[in-house]
This record gives C-alpha cells, structure tokens and sequence, in this order.
C-alpha cells in the first residue's frame, strides 16, 4: 500500500505568512485536501512538496455574506455549507446546484469552494501513479490522449497540446454568475481565473493566494441553473456539466469538462439573445454551443458533443 512520504506540515496563522512560506519554494497549500492528499499519494507530480501549508488555520476564511451589491464567500467556505445555505439557493440558485453536485456529501463536508476551483485536472495519463507518463501538462512533449484513451477529453482543441479537461463542477457557476476572485494579490474575473498558457492551470503566482469569491447581486427576475452529466449520479467528476444565467432574453452560459479552461458559450448566448426560452429556441442554442466542437482521433470523444448540446438546451430550460 502506498504511503505519503515525510513533508514538513505548517499551521499558516495568517495569509501573508503562508505566501511567504510558499515563495520559499517547493510547498504546496491545503485546505480541504481532497484533492491534493491524493496527488502526494500517489507521487502524481514530477516533484514531490517538502512544505504543506494548512490554510484552515487562518481566521476568517469561512464565510457567505451578501450586503447591498454583492454575495462575499470565504475560500475555505465548505462545500455543503454553500449547498445548504438557504440565500444561495434562492439568489445564486446554480452555484447552489453546482456545490451539491459535487462529489459526495463527505466530500463536500471536507471540500472547500477555493479548492474545487483550483483543482487539478483528472486526465488518467496526469494522474497515473508514480510519474509514469511525462505529458506535456508536467513539461514532456505528447500529449498522451491524443492516440490514446481519450473518451472524456477536450471537444474544443487543445491549450499547448494539452487535451485534458477542467474538472470542476462549481467553476462555470462562477463564470455564468459573472464572479471575481479575490486574491492575496489581486481581484480577477472568473471568465479569466484559468490560464491559458499552461494547460489546466490557474493564473495564480506561486505565492497567490485565494482568500474570497465575489458574486454581483442578481438583477430583479434574473434566474440561473447548473445542469451535470455525470457517469454516476454521487461522488463521480461531470462528463459535461452546463451553468447558465438569464435576464431578459440575455444569458451567460458556461459549459465545463469540454476544454482545458470553463468554456464560455459565446454562440448559446447570441442565439438565444432577446428570445423567449422554449423548446425550440434553447435546442437552438445547444446547436450553436456546439457548432465549432471537433472529436479527437477515433472518435471516441465525439459523444461528448450531444451532451454538451443537450446540457446547454437543459440548463437554459431551467431558467425559463
């Protein structure tokens, strides 16, 4: 049975203090740790932390609060307490769904909202245990997928050949809610949190850290929902999962798990522009959502691309 080797394990008591330790070099955060606990695990990575850093042991990063303009959440905000929270199933309807979808209920009693977002990607070839594949995520040069397994990879291209999915489930919340993140650094537009030039990354320093999520208060009438196709309806990470938000014939729509980065539907959103929500306008809109989705090599992906199409019409549904 694998173990996780011997690291040194710091109770940061501030936020500055724990970028500090992180910019010493080769440390790691923890927060809820289900994600990374795993990673060390299993010696994912090419280089194994010598320093974690418990975020849970600075005040004040648990948190939801809504004053006159905007819903405040803490980056250490549990996941099943966001669920529950009875204002965001009212008012932030989709990121409600979006948490409770997520995983399982222990999971979530664990899992934070900064953590879920930051996340690394699922891809078999990344997370094989013991380093075995050198893939272009950890500097190598193929992207193993491509003439491989690669049924639940990317329908949109490739970020520096890189087909692996963001596995998020809470992500295209933020991004159809139009939030920001706030950071030890800086505040950033959710659409932008994710970064491009290294696959499935974030924009985060790496010394950054994430301490709140920021949510513009809805408009009167405004409604939004979070639609996910998942293998298993528990603890399993979406195949393709859709958030959407709409007002007045104008929505935001964000598929996840179809491309490296949350996709924004730009095409959804143009054809559903001004219209009513139907059957027929949101098939539509799942239509155009799809229009430039491509399956890799075999085939084996191109599934994807009618439950991308279907998850949009569903999740516009929703908001009618």
């Amino acid at each position: 049975m694998k173990t996780i080797k011997k690291f040194t394990h710091i109770d940061a008591k501030t936020v500055d203090q724990a970028a500090s330790i992180l910019r010493a070099g080769n440390a790691a955060v923890l927060s809820g740790g289900t994600d990374l606990l795993g990673t060390m695990r299993f010696e994912i990575l090419p280089n194994y932390p010598e320093v974690v850093v418990n975020l849970k042991s600075i005040p004040d990063l648990e948190y939801i609060k809504e004053d006159a303009s905007m819903l405040r959440i803490g980056a250490l905000t549990r996941l099943e307490d966001i669920a529950k929270n009875d204002l965001v199933k009212t008012r932030y309807t989709a990121l409600a769904e979006a948490a409770h979808r997520t995983a399982t209920p222990h999971i979530r009693e664990m899992g934070t909202l900064a953590g879920n977002i930051c996340q690394m990607t699922r891809c078999w070839y990344f997370r094989l245990p013991d380093n075995r594949f050198n893939c272009v995520r950890k500097g190598g040069k193929q992207c193993y997928a491509v003439r491989g397994d690669n049924r639940y990879h990317s329908i949109f291209g490739a970020v520096k050949s890189c087909f692996a999915v963001n596995p998020s489930d809470t992500a295209p919340a933020l991004v159809a809610l139009n939030a920001k993140i706030r950071t030890s650094k800086r505040l950033i537009e959710a659409e932008n949190f994710w970064d491009m030039a290294v696959p499935g990354s974030t924009v985060l320093d790496a010394d950054e850290i994430v301490t709140e999520i920021q949510f513009p208060k809805p408009a009167a009438g405004s409604k939004s929902a979070f639609i996910k196709f998942a293998i298993r309806k528990s603890i399993d990470f979406p195949i393709v999962n859709c958030a959407a938000s709409v007002l007045d014939g104008n929505a935001r729509i964000c598929l996840n798990a179809v491309y490296n980065k949350p996709y924004r539907a730009t095409a959804a959103e143009e054809s559903i522009k001004g219209k009513t929500i139907r059957e027929d306008s949101a098939e539509a809109a799942g239509a155009a959502a799809v229009e430039s989705a491509r399956a890799l090599p075999g085939d084996k992906n191109k599934w994807k691309i009618q439950i991308a199409k279907t998850m949009v019409k569903r999740a516009l549904l929703a908001c009618s």
